[in-house]
């Protein structure tokens, strides 16, 4: 996948009447936090935020350059304006590379499972599972296949296989999906 880049400037002017300015000029006003907790205010092109804004999800790291220094950073947050389509606002998380981060990634699920075609159900447990490790290496969302689950048939948080660098802080026996038998 594409890592986007996001140019940034730092800016000094806050408020509603600069945020309003920034608007009109095609960029928006953004603030960046760091691991330290500590923040700059930052001026971002609207038009090169949206594309990236629209193809990343919550665990893609985009390249922040701010005044031209490049940062790895997570979009945490954005203020959208449904009725206009525009961001009128993000907040940017950076982050390191060589201290841990903890998410929480929703499970999504392909293929049919073998047992629902024979006329059984599945039954999701957990929907999500927590992970600890480097942000760069953090999948960017997580699919289990099911299609080979029969009747009876079940997955665990143990048999899901996201590499050595990744720890999964949800418990390993707890249950993604079972596949119950039809009811009669």
């Amino acid at each position: 996948m594409e890592q986007f880049v996001i140019n940034a400037k730092t800016r000094t002017e806050s408020g509603r009447r600069a945020a309003k300015k920034l608007r009109a000029t095609g960029h928006i006003p953004a603030v960046a936090y760091d691991e330290k907790g500590e923040s700059v205010m930052l001026d971002i092109d609207a038009a090169e935020f949206s594309k990236a804004w629209r193809s990343v999800t919550k665990t893609t790291l985009v390249n922040l350059k701010i005044d031209g220094k490049d940062n790895q950073a997570y979009i945490k947050d954005t203020e959208y304006d449904i009725k206009t389509d525009k961001n009128l606002h993000a907040d940017f998380y950076i982050v390191s590379g060589t201290k841990p981060i903890t998410v929480v990634l929703k499970i999504h699920y392909t293929g049919t499972p073998a047992g629902v075609l024979k006329g059984g159900y599945m039954v999701k447990h957990v929907p999500d599972v927590k992970l600890k490790a480097l942000p760069q290496d953090i999948p960017q969302s997580i699919f289990v296949d099911v299609s080979k689950l029969d009747i009876g048939g079940k997955l665990s948080i143990s048999d899901l296989n996201l590499g050595d660098k990744v720890q999964v802080l949800t418990k390993e026996t707890s249950l993604i999906v079972t596949i119950a038998p039809p009811k009669r």
